[in-house]
């Protein structure tokens, strides 16, 4: 007859357990520590074990959503991670492009506006006078142009 020899798969299995759930806390911790958006799949990435493991231990599963509510951003959107944030200098210079860009559509605006105010009053004078000489170009007649209402 053999041993029984349970009482090690037993031992060893608890062992396996609490080297599992060690790993599940410093998971935690170490997301915690480094203000990474705690979810149970990141935790579960982490410490190398399983969600449903995670989702299946109470403790750990009230710990993460505890943290979970802790982490989230007071605007309810999600933050981009630091190593993504824009840096004071590169909002600046993104600032300063726009500033030029707004610049330049605002004087291409004015010379499309003055474009055709030139246009309509060419044709204005073509149908008041009904010619369509070179004279009746704009600007090469003597009558006033009329910009647009």
């Amino acid at each position: 007859m053999r041993a029984d020899n349970s009482r090690h798969l037993i031992e060893a299995a608890r062992k396996r357990a609490e080297q599992t759930r060690r790993r599940a806390l410093r998971a935690l911790n170490h997301l915690d520590d480094t203000d990474t958006p705690i979810t149970f799949e990141a935790v579960a990435r982490q410490a190398h074990v399983s969600r449903s493991w995670l989702y299946s231990q109470p403790d750990l599963r009230a710990e993460i959503d505890a943290l979970r509510t802790r982490h989230q951003p007071a605007s309810g959107s999600p933050q981009a991670p630091q190593r993504q944030r824009a840096t004071d200098e590169s909002l600046l210079r993104r600032l300063e492009a726009a500033t030029r860009r707004i610049r330049q559509l605002e004087e291409d605006n004015h010379e499309l506006r003055q474009a055709l105010a030139e246009a309509l009053g060419a044709a204005r004078i073509t149908r008041t006078t009904g010619s369509t000489t070179r004279s009746d170009t704009p600007g090469r007649h003597k009558t006033k142009l009329i910009g647009p209402c």
